[in-house]
């Protein structure tokens, strides 16, 4: 993986990642089903230093073996932001606490991304569902990658 800048240079540097620019890690049957299937998830991205910002509670969705997140409030929100500055971070959802790179989403996904919000939270107001499939947060779409094992946060360092 490309490695991004320290220090506050790093925090203005908000280089695109994508697939090309990382090994990519696939899910288990029972990381997508529990995560997929769970209403939120908690998702910390890291700091320049390594250290996990406070947690923020969001929409998930499942799209074939993949997962992905949006921002409402799109690129500008403090908590996507976030997850440009190195673009690694931790989601929790249900019983699953996985470490994960966040990778941009192809665009060309984005009308099947709209329709997994649509179907999942379908018991939710229109009014509330357009915003989360609004152009603002489809320019935020992040797609949720595992990282290894080798790279997992450790109880001491949470």
């Amino acid at each position: 993986m490309r490695r991004l800048g320290t220090g506050a240079a790093a925090q203005t540097n908000h280089t695109r990642i994508t697939e090309g620019d990382i090994a990519m890690t696939t899910w288990t049957d029972d990381e997508l089903a529990t995560i997929g299937a769970a209403e939120e998830l908690g998702i910390a991205p890291l700091r320049c230093d390594g250290t996990p910002r406070n947690p923020v509670t969001i929409w998930v969705v499942r799209h074939g073996d993949d997962l992905y997140v949006r921002s409402v409030n799109g690129r500008t929100a403090a908590w996507f932001r976030g997850t440009q500055v190195r673009h690694e971070g931790h989601i929790q959802a249900g019983d699953i606490d996985k470490d994960v790179t966040f990778v941009d989403a192809d665009p060309d996904i984005s009308d099947q991304i709209d329709a997994a919000y649509r179907t999942k939270y379908r018991r939710y107001a229109a009014s509330i569902i357009s915003h989360i499939v609004s152009a603002t947060a489809r320019s935020a779409t992040i797609k949720l990658v595992p990282r290894s094992a080798s790279s997992e946060f450790t109880s001491t360092s949470r």
